[in-house]
């Protein structure tokens, strides 16, 4: 009796099938983490409008290249997580104020740049975290959009 991996062995590898992370896969889990992550910082929650809350995030997923492991070492090759792909993204944020917003971007992209890696298996070589606007207690008890 042959096992399932025994009879894959004998295709090969362009034609078996890959793991792909799709754009919006992507984009969900770093508005998820992003969101996680400005929960934390509780001077800054307070400010901004519940509608406001979650980030806007902008994608664009390539696939890794077909890496032939065939000369390496196995267990290098099996300590190591498979990367399928990079991801460049653009996040843009809401934020209070005053709060520490160095910080803030700084903790969204580092988490995020992170999970991504554990979560996907994707290399993030470029993120840009923005802020889009900051929302000043002054600001949300009137109907004003700026302070002046």
């Amino acid at each position: 009796m042959t096992s399932e991996a025994d009879r894959r062995t004998g295709i090969p590898r362009e034609e078996r099938g890959a793991i792909t992370v799709a754009d919006r896969v992507v984009t969900k889990i770093a508005s998820h983490v992003a969101r996680e992550v400005l929960s934390r910082f509780t001077e800054s929650v307070g400010h901004v409008p519940p509608g406001r809350r979650t980030p806007r995030v902008t994608t664009s997923v390539r696939r890794a290249p077909e890496r032939n492991t065939a000369g390496r070492d196995a267990e290098s090759a099996a300590g190591r997580q498979a990367v399928l792909g990079e991801a460049r993204l653009r996040i843009t944020v809401e934020l209070g104020y005053p709060s520490d917003i160095g910080a803030q971007c700084a903790a969204v992209r580092r988490e995020v740049t992170e999970r991504l890696r554990t979560w996907a298996g994707m290399e993030v070589p470029d993120l840009a975290v923005s802020v889009e606007r900051l929302h000043s207690v002054h600001s949300r008890h009137t109907d004003q959009e700026r302070v002046r």
